[in-house]
Order: C-alpha cells, then sequence, then structure tokens
C-alpha cells in the first residue's frame, strides 16, 4: 500500500502543474500577440523611414533645381572628360545637351575638345545637371522641345 504522503505530494504536483500550465498558456497567448504587434510597426516604421528619404530627397532635388544657376560655396573645377561623360551617362548627344544647357551645340563641342571652357553661369547649370537621371534628362529635353515648337508657339497666343 502506498504511503497517503506520497499521494498526497503527486496530487498536490499535478494540480500545481495544470494551474500553472493555464496561467502560463494566457501568458503565452499575450506574448504571441505582442510579437505580432511589434513585428507590425517594425513594418510600419521602416515604410515611413523609406518614405521619409524619398520625400527628403525630393526636397533637396527640388531646392537644387529651383536655383540651378547659381555655383555651390566650394571651388569648382571644370574637366572636359567630366562633361563627356556626363553626356554619355545621360544619354544624350551633344545637341541635345546644348539645349538642355541653353548653348550652342559647337559650344559643347570645343568644351570636350577642350578649346574653351564654360563660364560661371554655364559651369553652375553643367553642375546642377550632374544630379539628374536620364529619364529627368529626357523629360526636361522634352519639355523644351514642346515649348520651342510651332505648334506651342500657335496654342499660348490663340
Amino acid at each position: 500500500m502506498p504511503n497517503i504522503g506520497v499521494l498526497l505530494k503527486d496530487e498536490i504536483s499535478r494540480l500545481c502543474r495544470r494551474e500553472i500550465r493555464k496561467t502560463v498558456a494566457s501568458v503565452k497567448k499575450a506574448s504571441a500577440a505582442y510579437r505580432r504587434d511589434i513585428a507590425s510597426l517594425k513594418r510600419q516604421v521602416a515604410a515611413l523611414q523609406k518614405k521619409s528619404a524619398s520625400l527628403e530627397k525630393r526636397t533637396n532635388v527640388a531646392a537644387r533645381d529651383s536655383n540651378p544657376r547659381t555655383l555651390p560655396d566650394r571651388p569648382v573645377r571644370f574637366v572636359a572628360k567630366g562633361l563627356r561623360s556626363l553626356r554619355l551617362r545621360l544619354g544624350l548627344s551633344a545637341a541635345q545637351l546644348a539645349l538642355l544647357l541653353d548653348v550652342s551645340e559647337q559650344s559643347i563641342y570645343n568644351w570636350e575638345t577642350k578649346k574653351a571652357t564654360p563660364r560661371k553661369e554655364q559651369l553652375a547649370a553643367i553642375i546642377a545637371m550632374r544630379g539628374i537621371g536620364k529619364r529627368e534628362a529626357q523629360e526636361r529635353l522634352d519639355a523644351i522641345k514642346a515649348s520651342r515648337s510651332p505648334r506651342a508657339k500657335k496654342k499660348s497666343t490663340a
């Protein structure tokens, strides 16, 4: 016959384990819910940071584009190879770059062959071109062409 003390001890242990399991189950559920909430908040923060960086980049570009004809505070050198590589990076011909910079095609040729150097205003425009990509260069070029086309002039006078 088993000892009554051992039986009581076993029964108390069993009941304690059952009560502990009930308590721990609710804590586990709450913990899982908190983890899901935290993961959701982390995703939201990441999305907001990405959007913030995008907006900050836009405002920097807009601020830079608002007055593109000013030189930066630091000294600036003109390098003919740099102008050529900029033109090639943007996928533009010399004529198209001339149109964007509001200079002649001959000026672009002379700058690239080191026969001449651009003036301060033109240099500032070249520096402003460094910050744009192919798509934006093409959009600007299309806008300039549209404003210079004869149909656009007729529409604006009508």
